[in-house]
């Protein structure tokens, strides 16, 4: 017999994280939820694009995220983060932590027989500079 009081148990919570409303989906997507985990200071992947969007949560740490035309910024802990894949570069997603692990959950809807990411070569970032946001 258990100990337990059901008239004291909770009921459970839901809480909205993010909302992204108008996200365009590959055809027939294949949804791939993926666990990075970065040692402290680790650059990440490098810059990148997704075929489809990809929606992640930080679950440890900090992470440095920039994406073609917006400023970089810090997401840490029980913050999400949002990127609408197909053309645009994922430039970073770094470890911000010298010394501390970081890791986030990130769900991508890829168009179906593509990569996870696709890496952006030196001649393409070159020719998109502009489309870089001013770094710190």
């Amino acid at each position: 017999m258990s100990d337990e009081n059901p008239e004291l148990r909770l009921p459970p919570t839901v809480q909205i994280l993010a909302s992204v409303p108008g996200t365009t989906i590959p055809e027939n997507a294949v949804a791939k939820t993926v666990l990075i985990t970065l040692p402290g200071s680790d650059a990440g992947s490098p810059p990148h694009r997704h075929s489809g969007p990809a929606f992640g949560y930080v679950v440890k740490g900090e992470m440095i995220f920039e994406l073609e035309g917006e400023p970089q910024r810090v997401i840490k802990a029980g913050e999400t983060f949002w990127e609408p894949g197909a053309d645009v570069i994922h430039y970073q997603g770094a470890n911000n932590l010298p010394d501390g692990e970081t890791a986030y959950l990130a769900t991508i809807l890829s168009a179906p027989g593509q990569p996870v990411l696709t890496v952006v070569s030196p001649e393409e970032l070159e020719a998109r500079r502009d489309r870089r946001a001013p770094r710190p």
